[in-house]
């Protein structure tokens, strides 16, 4: 059975809000000291880069997380 749920070191984040009336994506940055471990439902996330996690988030918002693993550390998780 495939874990439903993973720990990871995350850091700061960017909010997705929507987009405004040109297409343009209504954004929050948020800048945080340190990474911190939280537990996220594998069903959230939408797809990893070298440098961001992306999930879904409350009320149709995403958002891009920096993370403290490495790229394959994290692959390694999720597979």
């Amino acid at each position: 059975m495939k874990t439903q749920f993973v720990e990871l070191n995350l850091g700061s984040h960017i909010i997705i809000h929507g987009f405004d009336m040109v297409n343009k994506e209504i954004t929050e940055k948020v800048n945080v000291s340190e990474f911190s471990k939280k537990i996220v439902a594998v069903s959230r996330i939408k797809s990893i880069s070298e440098k961001y996690i992306l999930t879904d988030y409350l009320d149709g918002r995403w958002i891009y997380w920096e993370y403290g693993e490495s790229y394959d550390e994290l692959k390694n998780k999720l597979l």
